[in-house]
């Protein structure tokens, strides 16, 4: 009816959460209170909002052929890419037994050690955050395929979030996957948040760790882990 308040599909969306009790925080992955189509609709709306934003920064978006189709850019890059981690469920990760996966009569005991490049967002000001995770596992009764290790740590990343809350969440996850307490993660970032604005510091860099199991309370096993960090840094770099 002419005159009412427009109701948007983000509106729905909060409600439904809020209805459930569910926690919405930056970090948070909501796929399972919203569908494909609303996911469609909220890229449309988000889409809106940006050229408002775009507009109200002054910036010609009907003439300036640069500008055109913008704001529809970044609606598209932060659902879709940069927080894929919130609005797309994780992916599906199959374990396999030990002894299984490894060909060998008796399972695999020793650490299995994994790169994963990391794109994520500050949540504070939505700058992205370029790193690499090392993330390593004693297995147990079960083992993962090795690149699962790198689609779980960018699951966790895009999204909002901070390092520190990152490099736990992923810890969790792999743990969770693996079925093993035994789980090291080491992450290196360059912020852009620091890059960009207030210090402008082009050459910082920001390292967090977690440790869980064997890594925490043996002092052989974490030496162990950050060796193989440091040789893979060499390697790469």
């Amino acid at each position: 009816m002419h005159g009412e308040p427009r109701m948007y599909v983000s509106d729905t969306i909060i409600k439904r959460l809020k209805d459930n009790n569910v926690r919405f925080h930056a970090d948070d992955n909501i796929s399972d209170y919203i569908n494909d189509e609303e996911r469609d609709f909220l890229i449309h709306e988000v889409a809106i909002k940006f050229e408002d934003v775009l507009r109200t920064l002054v910036i010609d978006v009907d003439d300036d052929p640069n500008s055109q189709g913008t704001a529809r850019r970044l609606a598209k890059m932060y659902i879709n890419e940069l927080m894929h981690g919130r609005y797309f469920p994780a992916p599906n990760i199959a374990s396999f037994p030990n002894d299984e996966a490894s060909g060998c009569v008796d399972p695999y005991k020793g650490m299995i050690v994994v790169r994963a490049e990391l794109k994520s967002m500050c949540s504070h000001h939505h700058q992205t955050v370029t790193g690499t995770a090392y993330i390593a596992v004693i297995p147990e009764s079960r083992v993962i395929g090795l690149s699962k290790y790198i689609r779980i740590a960018q699951h966790e990343a895009r999204r909002g979030t901070l390092q520190e809350q990152l490099c736990g969440r992923i810890a969790k996850a792999i743990s969770k996957a693996t079925e093993s307490p035994h789980v090291a993660v080491y992450i290196e970032a360059r912020h852009g948040c620091c890059e960009n604005r207030g210090i402008g510091a082009s050459n910082s860099l920001t390292q967090t760790t977690v440790l869980l199991g064997d890594f925490l309370v043996d002092h052989s096993v974490r030496s162990e882990f950050l060796s193989n960090v440091k040789l893979q840094k060499y390697k790469c770099d």
